[in-house]
């Protein structure tokens, strides 16, 4: 199938390896425009647009979708579908219309749960015990297009945002495959999302880092699996501020919620719940 591609992040490359490796035409890569990273704010490619440089895809990276620039690129360009995996925008309607088998989004939850930019993190955060993928054919909303494909992953107990993130990756590459032999079938499902049971998973900021101790303990491990790797959950001990980085809800104390304490060399915080949260690992 002749497909224009249209994602930013590491999330993505999966999506577009697979079309590649499954022997489709990628005929043209769309992304955001390269970004200053580091402390020298050097511009630096984003991970969709080094891949399809390596493997002489051409890319674009407009500014805006809305100016009718683009809606002229794509019908030169004539693609039968157009996917879309963590692009980061809204495609405006004069795009949506365009290609005839429509266009295709990979969304990392199990939808009509967590629209939005961060689904898998906020899966963890909010101690889901299970997570997935859904291709879905897109609307003029956030995430609210009719679902085609789903699967589902299982979340550990200890398993970060991040190592979701990895899993949920090669899911959405392979159902984005599967999906795309089913339209060139004519046989892809449709089903309507139900409202009342959709969610919205915003995106994450630095407001979220600091762990509130009233919470239970497994609140506070959720936190600190949620936002990692980044932005990562803070405590203040003895007036430092330190990053927590590994985490997990320990025994019973009678202790006053945030007060520290060590069980040999172990490092002990009691949570609102009365049970201690046992910190594995921080940094300044």
């Amino acid at each position: 199938m002749r497909v224009v591609f249209m994602g930013t992040p590491a999330f993505a490359v999966a999506s577009l390896d697979a079309l590649v490796q499954a022997g489709h035409e990628v005929a043209a890569v769309y992304c955001q425009p390269d970004k200053p990273v580091g402390r020298g704010m050097k511009l630096a490619y984003p991970p969709v647009k080094e891949y399809a440089l390596l493997h002489g895809l051409p890319v674009y990276q407009p500014v805006k979708l809305r100016d009718g620039v683009v809606a002229e690129q794509l019908k030169t360009i004539a693609p039968q579908s157009i996917c879309v995996v963590a692009y980061g925008r809204i495609l405006p309607p004069d795009i949506l219309t365009i290609p005839p088998l429509g266009c295709i989004n990979v969304h990392g939850s199990l939808l009509p749960k967590f629209r939005g930019a961060a689904p898998i993190q906020w899966a963890v955060l909010n101690g889901e015990v299970e997570s997935g993928v859904t291709t879905m054919y897109m609307a003029e909303g956030l995430d609210t297009g009719d679902m085609i494909l789903k699967r589902s992953v299982a979340v550990a107990p200890d398993m970060t945002a991040g190592q979701l993130h990895d899993a949920l990756m090669g899911v959405g590459g392979a159902l984005l495959v599967e999906t795309l032999a089913l339209l060139e079938q004519g046989t892809a499902p449709r089903e309507v999302q139900d409202e009342q049971q959709a969610t919205y998973a915003p995106m994450l900021d630095k407001s979220l880092c600091a762990i509130d101790w009233q919470w239970t303990a497994e609140q506070v491990v959720n936190r600190v699996r949620g936002l990692d790797p980044w932005p990562l959950a803070t405590m203040v001990l003895k007036d430092t501020v330190l990053k927590v980085t590994g985490a997990r809800v320990g025994g019973n104390s009678s202790g006053t919620p945030g007060s520290v304490h060590f069980e040999g060399s172990t490092l002990q915080v009691v949570a609102g719940d009365g049970r201690c949260v046992v910190i594995e690992r921080v940094q300044a």
